[in-house]
């Protein structure tokens, strides 16, 4: 009797393949309800192994502390604002309607209020592009444009940590540690190189055997290689 695929262990949840949530050290998001224009200070930094990005305590003038995704070059000490009329300084935010074009700006609200879903891992930012009524057009890092809310709400700058992955690895070992730490398996081994047992492709014949176009209602076992797909192969010219 076989055993069930890697992937099929994966979707039940089990503790093997799930992150413990007390290994994240903070949820990023927006103050809500905050009435007009806040001050806050930048007090401390965290590397959480939930983001890829450093995150910054800000601490506001009426005692309260957030915790933002910090942008790059800010430092311990800087001033930000939030709120309706924020000036636009580095990681403050503000309202899309209050962004001129061209400004970058990352940490995105999709919709009004839900606290920054869009643009948040290390160096990326987005770029606003166009102002159209209650719209607000951006250009994101995949060159694609959204047309969001003018009442979304974004930080000004670049997520910081752009730099982290231009340094070669070098060791597997350490590899195996920073995919862990984010809780994505690491090594992963190819399907021809199973066992029959473990896998439809295995079978030690170095290639499928078979062909690997299954269909979208094929069971969990089989349902590998190429589920519903048009075509495969090079397009004939």
């Amino acid at each position: 009797m076989g055993k069930r695929l890697k992937q099929q262990r994966r979707g039940k949840g089990s503790n093997a393949y799930t992150k413990p949530p007390h290994h994240f050290k903070a949820d990023v998001m927006f103050s809500q309800n905050r009435q007009g224009r806040v001050f806050g200070e930048v007090i401390d930094f965290i590397d959480d192994p939930g983001h890829t990005a450093p995150l910054m305590i800000v601490k506001y003038d009426d005692f309260t502390k957030n915790t933002l995704i910090a942008p790059e070059g800010i430092k311990i000490g800087d001033r930000i604002q939030e709120g309706k009329g924020a000036e636009l300084t580095l990681g403050s935010v503000l309202q899309l309607g209050d962004i001129p074009d061209g400004m970058p700006i990352y940490n995105i609200e999709s919709n009004p209020g839900d606290g920054g879903k869009l643009v948040r891992a290390a160096g990326s930012y987005a770029t606003v592009a166009a102002h159209s009524g209650a719209m607000v057009t951006v250009l994101l890092p995949s060159k694609h444009t959204m047309e969001l809310s003018s009442s979304c709400r974004a930080e000004i700058g670049a997520a910081a940590g752009g730099g982290a992955k231009a340094r070669p690895i070098m060791k597997a070992g350490k590899n195996f540690y920073i995919k862990h730490a984010v809780n994505r398996t690491w090594p992963t081994n190819r399907g021809v190189k199973s066992n029959p047992v473990d896998h439809p492709f295995g079978g030690k014949q170095h290639h499928k055997g078979a062909s690997s176009m299954v269909s979208r209602n094929a069971p969990p076992g089989a349902k590998v290689g190429h589920i519903a797909a048009r075509r495969v192969g090079r397009r004939k010219r």
